[in-house]
């Protein structure tokens, strides 16, 4: 769910196999000795051909198979640990990472291209076994057209967010990865205290969708809903330009209220137990490179890792990186996650 905004509405190719040497369509001239790496992703991965296309002129033959969330994906690569049936994850993010790192599920590898790495997302690889690719902020959305036609204030922070809890449609925990991500986005902030924080929220009104595209298209005022705030992405914005029908479109109608962000990083790995784990670790390379690095904003609509990567001009201006998003340590996520969400159950009453 990390980047649906770019699969529900992007016209950039979605990659779901590799151009085989045969085919004369991709323009790419493959050398003779070419090798088959298997990658196992997300359904919502999403970069232009010329990823697949380079990787053959290398010898490389990608084989991309998608299968569900981030969730999903973790859960497979946790039940085939150790004998995988592909070389090659993408995807797994840092809410998810030490469940699949507990289980053996990757090998170790230190790519080269990590010395080119923004410092920050060095800093929990999990002993190397994986290999941070892109990041992004879940965050409230704030419909700014509809606060000025009521002449009213939008809310400032995550504290005066109950006030105007019939403002505001968030996603269930269990089903949404931005839903999960707020939630932890409370825990962060509010501490033991967060239950006392969603009661003022359910008492005061809120809404909860099942999925981010509910709340998102149907819940959320600019696409016809009654409810002007929403649990989104810090690009969002970005995307509502960059899918305008009406090219005049130059500003968002929305923005992001960034006291509310949780951080989100995705990581890939090679996998224990792989056929071409030298290969694998190519593609990795490969993804960490300043092409690659610079493609991804405008198809998955996250933002690259590399230092010297350079934004899209409409990132630059509508969504730039947030600096004061929160997180929580992979092994709280990890230990606590099945009582959380218990307990946000029993105190929404689902």
């Amino acid at each position: 769910m990390f980047r649906f905004i770019a699969v529900i509405m992007s016209g950039a190719f979605v990659i779901t196999a590799c151009s085989s040497p045969t085919d004369s369509s991709s323009g790419a001239q493959p050398t003779p000795d070419l090798q088959t790496v298997r990658m196992i992703t997300h359904e919502s991965f999403v970069l232009s051909p010329s990823f697949v296309e380079d990787l053959l002129t290398q010898g490389i033959d990608l084989e991309i198979t998608s299968t569900g969330d981030a969730g999903t994906l973790t859960a497979s690569a946790i039940l085939a640990a150790g004998q995988p049936t592909a070389d090659l994850l993408f995807g797994i993010d840092n809410t998810l990472a030490l469940r699949a790192t507990d289980e053996n599920v990757f090998e170790p590898y230190t790519s080269p291209e990590l010395t080119n790495l923004l410092p920050p997302f060095l800093q929990d690889t999990q002993d190397g076994r994986l290999t941070p690719i892109d990041f992004g902020d879940v965050c409230i959305n704030i419909d700014d057209t509809w606060f000025a036609e009521q002449a009213t204030s939008a809310p400032a922070n995550l504290e005066q967010l109950p006030e105007v809890a019939n403002l505001l449609v968030v996603q269930d925990p269990a089903t949404s990865s931005p839903g999960l991500a707020f939630l932890l986005a409370t825990v962060a902030r509010f501490g033991d205290e967060w239950p006392a924080y969603w009661e003022a929220l359910r008492d005061g009104g809120v809404t909860v969708a099942g999925s981010w595209t509910d709340a998102y298209y149907t819940q959320f005022t600019p696409s016809g809903g009654d409810r002007p705030l929403v649990v989104s992405y810090a690009t969002s914005p970005a995307a509502e330009i960059v899918f305008a029908e009406d090219t005049s479109i130059t500003e968002p109608s929305t923005s992001v209220l960034p006291d509310s962000c949780y951080r989100q990083v995705e990581y890939a790995g090679v996998l224990a137990g792989a056929e071409n784990s030298t290969g694998a670790q190519a593609v990795i390379d490969a993804m960490l490179s300043r092409k690659v690095q610079e493609d991804i904003p405008l198809n998955m609509f996250v933002y690259p890792v590399r230092a010297d990567a350079t934004l899209p001009e409409v990132f630059s201006n509508f969504t730039p990186v947030i600096t004061n998003s929160t997180s929580l340590p992979p092994n709280q996520v990890s230990e606590q996650l099945a009582s959380l969400l218990d307990t946000w159950g029993t105190v929404m009453n689902r």
